[in-house]
């Protein structure tokens, strides 16, 4: 069956109401299950099943449950939000069979929402009674700070059920743009709304387009998505397939009219399985209803899309490593230019986004520009998706306005830092990134103002540290990660990020001297500039951020051959107070050294030279008489 935009509209008229927040009048209360992969990890797919087969024996044929995407707070996952007809939403968390059962019974059956499974008691004991005050997540600080916008069917929707995309508004951008526009009113539309590339470096979404719209139909073109998620701790991209995956096939659709392609690639991460089934599955649909394919909207456009999976090479996120994989070659960058708007996928023109930046476009289209221009930051326009985690309360999948700063972030919508501890930095932009201290906690969040304090937006991984964290082991950490990811191809990325890696080893077991320190710092540079492509030259972010924010941290592991953070081994120094221990000899049984001696009921000591530092006697003191230092 192919739809005509009339159709779309008449369809999302008919249907608005079984999405989403529940009118009084709708026939039936939804029940929305996150089985993101963050929820299938935490168990969500037997709660998900145990809701079913509950709602089944108790003939509840007016419950509908729906599996969905990622909903948002992943810590408290699995999460069960139920929308009744009339009622304010109630979210469940920590969900489990058990929880089920009695939430089916006195909830969905009897009308009594139980508080105690919510949001009120997400991190204390509940009471065990049912006259708990009753919450959702858009009651909760994490949510009342977001504007959803890349985010705003994720969590909402059944994102294998194009009829659910099409009820929110789904593919009237691309009707729009074909009935309405021209290719060239549709590049103006990007232009005017100033959206950045939300995969890295923040270039103008419209200048590509534009590079690339030239000769339409004379010259075949290629339209791709750049799904190769690979930051520690990112994971956006994976949230909007899993949740939303027509929002980027309608997205690269409009991108082909406005360039003048035919078809599309979506290069994703083979570590995504529940991504690439979603995508699978809506790029089926999207065929069946004539929204991708021939003629689409009766018009003499057509687009398709095809799926190439990543084999796990971090480069590929590279675009022209990432073109050159889809050609099926070794992915390796080459040397621009040419750029890939002239010479890109197949030697042809080509566009590159990345997922978030594709699923802003749609809603662009039907919002107008200057909805858009009115959120965010004079040159950084619109919201950004951030992956929180690290040393914080509520870690999880946030999307703020551009602006927003650090310390909103972090204390509001993160709820602040565990244990009381106070907040060091944050690492943004993952590999390539670089941290951000505490004293510029409220520097808005942009492109250009990250830049200007030695960090980058990348691709939106987001993770904070605490007083405990060691910020050259930080900076270690990330490089390890670089040289293992480094395809090889240039002498700069290949064999000067090992030799960084092999100086900060040196400086975490206290063997460096501030020439290294200085050596280190030449070489960050040279490989800045000479590497081949982005991987190799931002390489070294992280290591020159720590050393310019955190130098005493440096100086600490070579002059005093001390660790302040406590956290490099080789640093370390066990020590027994004296004071505190009752000579309970447990730690002394355990040490596989023999490093700790002492009587019975007397303070016990440990030898330093004996001592291998695994850290079993600190882990097993009852009486906390064992420190590090």
């Amino acid at each position: 069956m192919k739809l005509t935009l009339d159709k779309v509209k008449e369809m999302q008229a008919q249907l608005k109401d079984t999405v989403g927040e529940r009118p009084a009048d709708a026939a039936k209360t939804r029940v929305l299950v996150g089985v993101a992969t963050c929820g299938l990890a935490s168990g969500a797919g037997k709660v998900m099943n145990a809701l079913k087969n509950e709602c089944s024996a108790l003939g509840l044929g007016d419950v509908e449950v729906v599996p969905t995407g990622c909903i948002g707070l992943c810590q408290y996952e699995p999460i069960v939000e139920v929308l009744a007809p009339g009622q304010p939403k109630v979210t469940y968390i920590k969900m489990t069979v058990e929880k089920v059962k009695e939430v089916v019974k006195k909830h969905l059956l009897n009308g009594h929402a139980l508080g105690k499974y919510t949001m009120t008691y997400a991190d204390e004991e509940a009471p065990n009674n049912d006259e708990a005050p009753i919450t959702s997540l858009d009651d909760t600080p994490f949510y009342k700070k977001q504007v959803r916008i890349a985010l705003h069917n994720c969590g909402i929707i059944n994102p294998e059920n194009i009829d659910e995309y099409i009820a929110r508004g789904g593919y009237q951008g691309l009707g729009k743009a074909l009935l309405e526009m021209t290719p060239d009113a549709v590049i103006q539309t990007i232009l005017d709304s100033g959206i950045r590339g939300r995969g890295g470096a923040g270039f103008p979404t419209c200048m590509k387009w534009k590079f690339a719209s030239g000769n339409r139909g004379n010259v075949e073109k290629y339209v791709c998505c750049n799904a190769d998620e690979g930051d520690p701790g990112a994971f956006m991209d994976r949230s909007v397939l899993e949740g939303d995956p027509h929002a980027v096939l309608e997205a690269m659709a409009i991108a082909g009219y406005a360039i003048g392609s035919n078809q599309g690639y979506i290069y994703v991460r083979a570590e995504y399985p529940l991504a690439v089934a979603h995508l699978k599955t809506a790029i089926k649909q999207a065929r069946e209803y004539g929204l991708l394919g021939e003629n689409i909207f009766g018009t003499d456009f057509s687009f398709d899309i095809g799926l190439r999976l990543g084999a796990g090479a971090f480069v590929c996120g590279e675009e022209t490593a990432l073109m050159t994989s889809i050609e099926g070659k070794r992915g390796e960058p080459r040397p621009r230019p040419p750029f890939p708007a002239v010479k890109g996928l197949f030697g042809q023109p080509t566009i590159l986004n990345n997922v978030e930046t594709y699923a802003n476009i749609a809603q662009i289209m039907v919002r107008g520009a200057e909805w858009f221009t009115k959120l965010g930051t004079e040159k950084s326009k619109g919201t950004k998706v951030f992956a929180l985690g690290g040393k914080i309360n509520h870690t999880g999948l946030v999307e703020i306005p551009m602006g927003t700063t650090l310390r909103e972030v972090v204390e509001e919508i993160g709820g602040g830092i565990p244990n009381g501890k106070k907040f060091k930095a944050a690492q943004t932009g993952g590999p390539s990134g670089g941290c951000i201290p505490a004293d510029k906690m409220d520097v808005p969040i942009d492109y250009d103002n990250l830049i200007a304090i030695g960090s980058m937006m990348g691709s939106g991984g987001l993770i904070v540290m605490d007083e405990d964290s060691c910020m050259v082991d930080i900076a270690k950490f990330f490089l390890g990660f670089t040289v293992d990811e480094s395809c090889g191809k240039c002498t700069p990325c290949r064999i000067g990020t090992k030799r960084m890696y092999e100086m900060l080893g040196k400086i975490t077991k206290g063997e460096a001297t501030m020439k290294d320190l200085k050596e280190l710092e030449d070489l960050c540079e040279y490989i800045k500039d000479n590497a081949l492509c982005g991987l190799g030259q931002t390489a070294p972010n992280p290591v020159l951020s720590t050393i310019r924010c955190f130098r005493d941290e440096y100086v600490a592991h070579i002059v005093d051959k001390k660790c302040p953070a406590g956290v490099c081994e080789d640093l370390l120094v066990y020590i027994i107070n004296p004071s505190k221990c009752r000579g309970c000899t447990l730690c002394a049984r355990t040490c596989p050294s023999g490093a700790i001696s002492g009587l019975v009921k007397k303070p016990h000591s440990i030898d330093i030279n004996k001592c291998v530092k695994c850290g079993s006697c600190i882990n097993l003191c009852h009486f906390g008489a064992i420190t590090k230092e």
